[in-house]
């Protein structure tokens, strides 16, 4: 809460007001309390606006981790020259973002539940059948449907159904 409060006049109404209208192509800035994705259009935007966001924050003591500060091309497949870097993905908050086919055939952004959340939630859900496997039923029967519960108001978006099938046959298994 403390982060909202504090990030939306650091962050988001300088952004709006400073940084946006000084850029050529189109750009947006996404934040979800400490965390944030900013698009831009061009890379030389890209490139100024990551430049000027540890000016910004340094004016107010806050610090940027500089291993989760990335600088990758996220375009359209058939968009993507040879020399570009990345590969059409990112993660950020736990989920993949990724390009993909729509039914009607044009690209599409789509998100599913990185892979390393998805080990760490099965490695956790299997270590605590095993620590819960000689108890009486009725206490870890109440925590295990909680614990079943617990993923989908999160990941539970559209077209993340796949991975969040194979998570639910994983318990079963445990």
């Amino acid at each position: 809460m403390l982060a909202n409060i504090f990030l939306h006049e650091v962050l988001d109404a300088w952004y709006e007001r400073d940084v946006r209208p000084r850029r050529r192509g189109r750009t947006f800035l996404t934040r979800f309390a400490d965390d944030c994705v900013i698009g831009c259009e061009r890379e030389d935007d890209a490139r100024r606006s990551i430049a000027a966001l540890p000016k910004r924050f340094a004016r107010f003591g806050l610090p940027i981790h500089p291993t989760k500060t990335v600088l990758g091309s996220f375009r359209k497949p058939d968009c993507q020259a040879k020399s570009a870097t990345g590969n059409g993905t990112f993660e950020c908050l736990g989920l993949t973002q990724y390009w993909t086919k729509s039914r009607r055939g044009s690209w599409v952004i789509k998100r599913k539940t990185a892979s390393k959340r998805l080990r760490r939630t099965r490695r956790a859900r299997w270590q605590w059948c095993r620590d819960q496997r000689h108890a009486p039923l009725q206490a870890p029967y109440r925590t295990w449907c909680q614990k079943l519960r617990g993923p989908y108001p999160y990941y539970g978006i559209r077209g993340n159904s796949p991975r969040l099938e194979r998570l639910y046959e994983h318990a079963e298994h445990a």
